[in-house]
């Protein structure tokens, strides 16, 4: 299997510690958010990644290397331009081949890999989404209204349950057809365009641990729950 890794972005959402590390090379214990991914990825039958990179794309490389210590075979892609999260893909069209992985280079979860593989490939959809359902706390009171605006309801600081993206894709060449060329272009214009051409779009529900580490609270959890349960991350071969 082949894995493209989203590894080019600023990390904004993390600053000031993204000031110094891209969010890639962000610590999680002894090791970096991307070095646990690459690990299970080769764990998972991956023997190539290839990284897409653009901030600090010299401190990825030095850091990651040829990835042989990690199971696997890293190659880098340099955007000369921030191309969004999906604009990458177009220019590497050549070296893709019928079904690969995409996914983000900040994310901690104990995904079974080769299973999303595997069902992405059997959905025969240009698109699989890896999604997980997140709960989202509103620390407001909620009103609900009718048309002539009385209320008909309240609810205090209720909490909302959501099927997310993971930041998990299994895609084929398919996909390829609808990102424009040199330009940034987005996973929500993709998702809108796939629906536009009502191009099937599957998912792939996911209920084990999965935290997203470009949000600083999800930053802080994954701190925590890597360290209590180290071996769901890391597997033995």
């Amino acid at each position: 299997m082949k894995a493209i890794l989203l590894a080019g972005g600023k990390g904004t959402r993390l600053r000031p510690y993204t000031a110094t590390l891209p969010k890639p090379l962000m610590p999680i214990g002894d090791q970096t958010i991307v070095e646990v991914l690459l690990r299970q990825l080769a764990h998972h039958g991956v023997d190539e990644a290839v990284m897409c990179i653009g901030h600090q794309a010299a401190l990825i490389e030095a850091v990651l290397g040829d990835g042989a210590r990690y199971g696997l075979r890293i190659s880098y892609r340099r955007e000369e331009q921030p191309l969004g999260t999906v604009g990458p893909l177009k220019t590497i069209a050549n070296e893709l081949p019928e079904r690969f992985l995409v996914m983000n280079g900040d994310i901690l979860c104990d995904l079974d890999f080769s299973a999303f593989a595997r069902a992405a490939e059997g959905s025969g959809a240009p698109l699989t989404v890896a999604v997980y359902e997140r709960p989202t706390k509103i620390d407001l009171g909620v009103l609900e209204l009718d048309g002539a605006g009385t209320v008909t309801g309240f609810r205090e600081k209720p909490t909302y349950t959501f099927w997310v993206s993971m930041g998990v894709y299994g895609m084929s060449r398919e996909v390829l057809s609808f990102i424009p060329e040199g330009q940034p272009f987005g996973f929500d214009q993709l998702m809108h365009a796939l629906l536009a051409a009502r191009a099937p779009v599957k998912t792939f529900p996911f209920r084990g641990h999965w935290l997203d580490i470009g949000r600083s609270d999800d930053f802080a959890d994954a701190q925590d729950e890597f360290e209590k349960n180290r071996a769901r991350y890391l597997p033995e071969r």
